[in-house]
């Protein structure tokens, strides 16, 4: 792949796969600084990876296999950052007072408490991933990905009702 054709590609996939991989970085990232991070880190990835992308799975599969990945590789890095510096973190949210984004904050709060799979599988589900999509990000089986979206859905709803 020549110079030329890769930045093209890879302008692309950022104009067209901004929203889902802005759902990532705030799925996995709490303060807007770290926010502003992730989304470098995984841009970084994207472009390194645009030669290695051989169309075998559709290119949203693609772009959310490297963004996830590199959110994960991402979230135990600065983990052991903030644990070995021992500072203090302040999260300054500023949110508008909307019912809408309140319960979209609630579910970002809620998506981030999951483990790291099952964080995954929200993202890609509120994606409509197939399960056979989310299976092939994943390396998990189809039967696994619907037990888990079962048991994720369950928690939420249970935890909507408090």
């Amino acid at each position: 792949m020549n110079e030329e054709t890769r930045r093209h590609t890879f302008h692309q996939w950022l104009e067209h796969h901004r929203g889902l991989i802005f759902k990532i970085v705030r799925a996995y990232a709490d303060t807007s600084m770290d926010r502003e991070d992730l989304f470098q880190e995984i841009s970084a990835q994207l472009w390194k990876s645009v030669a290695s992308f051989r169309r075998e799975s559709k290119e949203t599969t693609w772009i959310y296999r490297v963004a996830i990945n590199t959110a994960i590789r991402w979230l135990h890095v600065e983990k052991r950052r903030i644990n070995t510096n021992l500072r203090d973190a302040q999260l300054v949210l500023h949110e508008t007072d909307t019912a809408a984004d309140e319960q979209l904050a609630w579910l970002y709060a809620e998506i981030a408490q999951l483990d790291e799979v099952d964080r995954s599988l929200t993202l890609m589900l509120l994606e409509d991933f197939s399960y056979k999509e989310m299976s092939a990000v994943l390396g998990i089986s189809e039967s696994n990905v619907g037990v888990r979206i079962h048991r994720i859905k369950k928690h939420l709803i249970t935890k909507s009702n408090k």
